[in-house]
């Protein structure tokens, strides 16, 4: 009886052991991916545990509904809105001058990084200019904007294009210099001209990481969204929550907030499932 006991024992050490050692390699594992549904959960309780936080300072009264309203509220302001037809309409058009301004600086950063990263001669000219701008905080240039674009939507974009454009070429262009030197000196070894480099090694070599750049950038436009709504705007999802601010109407302000939060996280999904299906040989071997 006792070598029994004694024997389930062992057993039951083994299998707490094996648990033990596959939780550590699932939690702590470089660059593993996570089991099925496993991110998902993850991801979706980190969310639910920061809604549950909301609603007990909220509700429980640890703070004025003027400083933090409870979801009731934005969920009802957001019924209220959405009836009115103004959520609707400043969602769309905040979308519009986002993607438009984006779409412009990735238009002209593209070609800028491809060219600076590769080419000595664009180097010189395109990364001490760039190195400038950087540190330039774009809501300085807006009375220069409103001077030559006026208060119009090019006015808007624009604020939206220079927050984006800068730091997309730098990145380009640092991500264009990580092809391996090799390829390159393969390719002009078996007679490439440098148009068929950049064609044909340089831009497929690289399109993974690139599709991760405009990414990350599209974020940095969404950013800017708010200051872009200063010019003299009249609907759009930031210049909502500085009339909000006027008013003390937080609950407003915490509606706008979490929906461009949503739609960042919307994009920034989309890019990542669409890199991963179209370039699945550039994924890190560890996850394979």
């Amino acid at each position: 009886m006792k070598a029994v006991r004694a024997a389930e024992g062992r057993r039951d050490e083994a299998l707490v052991r094996a648990l033990s050692r596959a939780l550590a390699d699932w939690v702590l594992g470089l660059r593993r991916d996570l089991p099925a549904g496993a991110g998902l959960a993850l991801g979706s309780g980190t969310f639910a545990l920061m809604l549950a936080i909301w609603c007990a300072v909220s509700y429980g009264g640890v703070a004025s509904g003027i400083f933090l309203p409870t979801p009731t509220s934005v969920v009802q302001r957001l019924l209220q809105l959405a009836g009115e037809g103004v959520l609707w309409r400043d969602v769309w058009v905040s979308n519009m001058r986002v993607l438009m301004g984006f779409l412009m600086a990735a238009l002209v950063a593209i070609p800028l990084g491809y060219l600076a990263g590769n080419l000595a001669a664009f180097d010189a000219v395109v990364s001490p200019v760039m190195g400038y701008l950087r540190y330039m905080p774009v809501p300085a240039f807006l009375p220069l904007i409103m001077l030559y674009l006026g208060i119009g939507e090019p006015a808007k974009v624009a604020v939206i294009f220079l927050g984006a454009v800068v730091q997309m070429v730098i990145m380009i262009a640092d991500l264009s210099r990580k092809v391996p030197t090799d390829l390159l000196r393969a390719a002009l070894t078996m007679g490439a001209s440098t148009r068929e480099v950049f064609a044909r090694v340089l831009w497929p070599a690289s399109l993974p990481g690139l599709v991760d750049v405009l990414r990350v950038n599209l974020g940095w436009a969404w950013t800017y969204l708010v200051v872009a709504e200063l010019v003299a705007a009249g609907e759009g999802m930031g210049f909502r929550i500085l009339k909000a601010q006027r008013f003390l109407q937080t609950d407003t302000i915490f509606l706008y907030i979490t929906l461009i939060g949503l739609l960042g996280l919307a994009f920034d999904l989309a890019l990542r499932y669409l890199n991963g299906r179209l370039f699945p040989w550039a994924r890190d071997p560890l996850r394979r």
